[in-house]
């Protein structure tokens, strides 16, 4: 008997219970306000991400323009230009790490330069989050009630099928938007002074790059939208393990942070708390471990050879930057990537729950 009165101590306690009577709008409304947070807060970070990614890929930082002369805190080096002084030497224009690519941005390109793309950030994320997330709660929802009924075994599962299918729907549906953000965050001003495109400007852009294929087997190919879909596999590559994976580490983590905080009452707090906590652990193992895929989806969208842009996929840039680089240019901007996916995630997911929460306790007031 004593082992039985003890039993029910001994069990960890459930997390709070969902707010299953809320519709998709109101989850995607939640989700859209904390996806507009974490896109500015973390923008400087996939800045320097995409550009040490770039960079590898062969992008120069190093522009040449009228008005070009060497900047008074950098080393001279090389030939001096005619009425302007002496160059610089290329090292002032090579990022070194993260740090260094928000020193070189403030310095030569000015410090709001950190947030170039956030437009596009979030244009991208207020809808990409906006289906993801309340995607991912219903699917998970009729999954575990499946589950319950007829397939208990399935139950575990449901975190990674509910956030694979959920990031599939969102990718596909913003995959344009994530093309021109990267393009944005990659590429620096041609010249001096000029204003760099826009998030329409750079879309345009990557549906003229059809008028070069010279070859004419390859033009009927290329002609169209579905330009504006390069590099959607690469994403779907990277974003669809990464979600299975934030997931499946996300729900127990969460489950053990409410254990936690037993004889804690269930507010607004408590729930930002918990939520936030394993979000952060959640993006960092997960960011981390799809870092290769990064690389690649990054790389498929920045490059400008129509030839290439026809004929790559994953699977060869992958094997391309292998024989080229190793192991460090599979991994190369996971540091940014997953200081930025850490805070990220732990942003986005503990705001939802916790408007989803201040939305349910409104309606049950009512």
């Amino acid at each position: 008997m004593a082992t039985a009165e003890r039993a029910p101590e001994q069990l960890a306690p459930p997390p709070p219970p969902p707010e299953r009577a809320m519709g998709f709008a109101e989850r995607a409304v939640a989700a859209a306000g904390a996806a507009v947070v974490s896109a500015v807060l973390v923008n400087p970070l996939d800045v320097a991400k995409t550009r040490l990614q770039a960079q590898a890929a062969g992008v120069v930082y190093n522009p040449i323009w009228s008005d070009f002369r060497c900047y008074p805190w950098c080393n001279p080096g090389g030939l001096k230009l005619s009425g302007l002084g002496p160059s610089c030497s290329p090292e002032c224009f090579q990022y070194r790490g993260t740090m260094d690519v928000f020193s070189k941005i403030s310095r030569q390109e000015g410090f709001f330069r950190l947030w170039r793309g956030t437009g596009a950030s979030l244009a991208l994320a207020v809808p990409t989050v906006g289906i993801y997330l309340p995607s991912y709660d219903l699917l998970r929802n009729w999954i575990e009630e499946y589950s319950d009924r007829s397939y208990p075994k399935l139950r575990p599962y449901a975190p990674l099928i509910a956030g694979s299918i959920a990031r599939s729907l969102a990718c596909i549906t913003c995959s344009p938007i994530e093309l021109a953000r990267t393009r944005m965050q990659a590429f620096k001003q041609s010249s001096g002074g000029a204003k760099p495109p826009g998030m329409w400007k750079t879309m345009l852009g990557v549906l003229s790059s059809r008028q070069s294929i010279s070859h004419p087997e390859n033009l009927q190919t290329a002609r169209g939208y579905h330009l504006l879909w390069t590099g959607m596999g690469a994403q779907l590559a990277r974003d669809v393990p990464f979600s299975a994976i934030c997931w499946m580490v996300l729900e127990p983590t969460r489950r053990h942070f409410w254990g936690l905080l037993i004889g804690e009452e269930s507010n607004a707090a408590v729930i930002l708390g918990a939520n936030f906590s394993a979000g952060f652990i959640a993006g960092v193992i997960s960011s981390g471990a799809t870092c290769p895929l990064d690389v690649a989806k990054t790389r498929r969208q920045i490059e400008k050879d129509p030839a290439r842009v026809l004929n790559m996929n994953t699977r060869r840039i992958l094997l391309e930057v292998w024989r080229n680089e190793g192991i460090n240019g599979l991994f190369r901007g996971a540091g940014p990537r997953m200081a930025r996916a850490g805070p990220s995630v732990g942003i986005v997911v503990s705001s939802y729950e916790v408007v989803k929460h201040i939305m349910h306790r409104k309606h049950a007031e009512l």
